[in-house]
């Protein structure tokens, strides 16, 4: 076409009016420009529910590695006891254990045991606690979590008599 023909829209000379006017008529390549402004939000939310899941999974998971030791100590199983006489170190081992064999790693440091605890208001039980420390493995996504938080468990059962 001619410049000043009927069907010309885009005029050398003309100011970049008209080369406006086309890039905004312009179709192509809108779809990744909107996948690109939702993809990071929608990653984050992804991310976000499995950081919250795998922190609910390690709560109950350190609750029953509780629960199973202070009962395994109120009953002074041979898990937790050595000749039937109630066991520290070993009470601790079998804590250790369960977690770990659960898929959450503690250590011994991580337990604190007691067998002549007060729990409810009533004396004669054994009880543990855990203190874990949380971390998050994507602390530069979620970055509240990044310095990670304790995630406490404990657990009472009476003593055995």
């Amino acid at each position: 076409m001619k410049v000043g023909s009927p069907g010309h829209t885009l005029n050398p000379g003309a100011p970049s009016g008209g080369r406006l006017a086309a890039l905004m008529r312009a179709r192509r390549g809108t779809t990744a420009v909107e996948f690109a402004a939702c993809a990071l939000a929608m990653v984050l939310i992804v991310v976000g529910f499995v950081e919250f899941g795998r922190l609910v999974w390690t709560s109950e998971v350190l609750q029953e590695a509780a629960a199973e030791g202070a009962r395994c100590m109120g009953l002074r199983a041979a898990s937790c006891a050595a000749a039937g006489i109630y066991s520290s170190a070993n009470a601790t081992a079998y804590v250790v254990s369960q977690a770990t064999s659960r898929g959450v790693v503690i250590t011994a440091a991580t337990v604190a045991l007691n067998n002549a605890a007060i729990c409810g208001g009533a004396a004669g039980f054994s009880k543990v606690v855990i203190s874990y420390d949380f971390i998050t493995v994507v602390p530069a996504l979620l970055t509240s979590l990044g310095a990670g938080f304790t995630v406490p468990a404990s657990a009472c059962f009476p003593n055995n008599s």
